[in-house]
């Protein structure tokens, strides 16, 4: 394993959240590393109150703005915490000499090798369609051809917003379980949900969560610099 004190990453978050949900994995597998985060909520907020799948342009400016703005502070990898607005990364990506990388790719890229039939679990609706199409985008770019069951579990989410942790991952571990019966993986479609990976590993099948796999593709980008 390389040593990486000398590297330094960016997290772009859309809510006060996901830096809570990302701190774990950063402190277990990119230790060393230097992290920046830049959160504004006002993305994730504006992302809400539009209809599902729809990305408004705002936001996209907001990304490649604040990308441009960490280049120059010379980090050396820009990671995207949301999943909301995950096609912020290819947008922007042709405007910015830092290499990027969306959270919940990684997980995408591990699933699609599982089998056809995938299984992608949210609890938030503004998520469920763009973190279908980066499964589907993932699939094509490994000529694989899938099946997606899409399920939405919003009364978990509101249970993590309130604070109560173990009610969120109790509400999802049951949707889990009856999601493993039809699918050959299963990936958890926010960082949020990445708060039960201590109770994935009971399963029949793999159950990926961007926290883990995320960080994990962090550093190997980082090493191979």
């Amino acid at each position: 394993m390389s040593d990486l004190n000398n590297k330094t990453l960016a997290v772009i978050h859309a809510a006060l959240i996901s830096t809570k949900s990302v701190e774990p994995f950063i402190k277990e597998i990119i230790p060393e590393v230097k992290v920046v985060h830049h959160v504004d909520d006002s993305i994730q907020n504006l992302n809400f109150i539009q209809e599902p799948g729809f990305i408004p342009k705002e936001n996209l400016f907001k990304f490649t703005t604040y990308a441009h703005f960490l280049q120059q502070t010379k980090v050396d990898l820009i990671l995207l915490a949301c999943s909301t607005f995950n096609i912020a990364v290819e947008v922007a990506q042709p405007m910015i000499e830092v290499p990027m990388l969306q959270i919940d790719r990684p997980m995408m890229d591990l699933a699609v090798k599982q089998g056809k039939r995938i299984g992608l679990l949210g609890t938030v609706p503004s998520t469920m369609i763009p973190s279908e199409n980066l499964l589907k985008k993932a699939a094509f770019e490994a000529g694989k051809e899938i099946d997606v069951k899409s399920v939405l579990c919003s009364r978990a989410f509101n249970e993590i917003l309130a604070g109560n942790i173990q009610n969120h991952n109790a509400i999802l571990i049951d949707e889990i379980s009856s999601l493993c019966k039809s699918v050959d993986a299963i990936v958890l479609a926010q960082v949020s949900m990445s708060a039960l990976e201590p109770l994935l590993g009971g399963f029949s099948i793999p159950v990926y969560n961007s926290g883990r796999t995320g960080f994990n593709r962090v550093r190997q980008l980082l090493e191979n610099e």
